[in-house]
């Protein structure tokens, strides 16, 4: 049995997804959890592409069937494998001939229940968009680089609030350094699919913990129009101590090749200024982490304080912390933000 769901249906059934477009496309953003199996690389896509422009739907179309039939024993024994009780969900970019041809072939090959999406992966995005739109409780976790805000997500998570982890999604701490250690990131689009899909597993009407961020998280960017909802919550600032936060830096970093630090150290050159660098520099080389950790604080800090003045100041409530004790960072933010819910 086929059928075309709308997408709030199509994102509420259970059953495994396969996105038939080409690997690019999937790349640039995609359903999370969901499973590229392509009909066309990106150059049979390209070929067919330029067919139907300059000859017409016919003979892209036979061009498509000549590419795709070699391929069809592999598609059903792939969906099969993915979904063994016959049960599956199928998309393309538009909902169109690429998901209808393979809903087609799996309603053939004898699966008892194929879903398409009506509309494709576009219909997909416009909901993401919209939803990313939506109203939230937000509440912030701040402090300058080396502070841990990380672990006090962690701590939070543990005391039973909710979080998401936008550096985690980005695949990137935030920093010059932020991608050493990381998986690639992945594009923006993708980004707001992962943070979408985040956002599904969380209470909407209840608070939502954010690490206090700049817009760009290395490459990718957190949507405008919650960047703006960030900017306007509360903001739990944790004032630690530049020595504490960097012997986190070092902990943190230290055991990364020194040639990435390298690189990363010099990437902010213009920023600590030449002389400052060249200083770094030469401490990475005599393995002074702490000392390269202090100079690339000078910088970070300014950056941050500079973003920090951006919000307003009642909504910034700063308080002296250690690096030392994280759990009781997180049991004030979250006694403190309780007080002002209920002011």
């Amino acid at each position: 049995m086929i059928r075309v769901c709308p997408v709030k249906e199509f994102l509420g059934i259970a059953h495994p997804v396969i996105d038939v477009r080409s690997p690019s496309e999937f790349g640039q953003g995609h359903i999370p959890g969901a499973l590229n199996m392509a009909l066309f690389t990106d150059a049979e896509r390209a070929v067919v592409g330029t067919l139907y422009k300059q000859k017409g739907r016919d003979v892209a179309m036979l061009e498509g069937f000549r590419i795709v039939g070699p391929k069809l024993t592999s598609i059903v024994e792939e969906a099969k494998r993915l979904a063994p009780d016959g049960r599956i969900r199928v998309h393309c970019w538009r909902g169109g001939e690429r998901s209808g041809s393979v809903a087609w072939l799996l309603d053939k090959a004898g699966f008892s229940e194929v879903r398409t999406l009506k509309g494709g992966y576009k219909a997909f995005r416009n909901h993401v968009l919209a939803d990313l739109g939506g109203s939230f409780d937000l509440a912030i976790v701040g402090g300058y680089t080396g502070t841990g805000k990380t672990e006090l997500l962690s701590h939070l998570r543990d005391l039973g609030q909710q979080v998401i982890d936008l550096e985690a999604l980005a695949n990137h701490k935030g920093s010059s350094y932020g991608a050493i250690g990381e998986e690639p990131q992945p594009t923006t689009e993708h980004f707001e699919n992962l943070l979408w899909s985040a956002i599904q597993l969380v209470d909407t009407k209840k608070v939502i913990w954010l690490e206090d961020e700049s817009q760009m998280i290395g490459r990718v960017k957190i949507p405008d129009d919650l960047f703006r909802k960030m900017r306007r919550a509360m903001c739990y600032f944790a004032d630690v101590p530049r020595e504490e936060r960097a012997a986190r830096l070092v902990a943190d970093y230290g055991k990364y090749p020194k040639e990435l630090l390298a690189e990363a150290t010099k990437r902010i050159e213009k920023r600590i200024g030449p002389q400052h660098c060249k200083t770094a520099l030469q401490a990475l080389e005599n393995d002074d982490l702490f000392t390269v950790a202090m100079i690339t604080l000078t910088y970070y800090d300014k950056t941050y304080l500079h973003g920090l003045e951006k919000r307003d100041p009642v909504l910034v409530i700063r308080a002296t912390a250690s690096t030392n004790d994280m759990l009781t960072i997180a049991k004030n933010a979250v006694e403190e933000h309780g007080k002002r819910k209920h002011d």
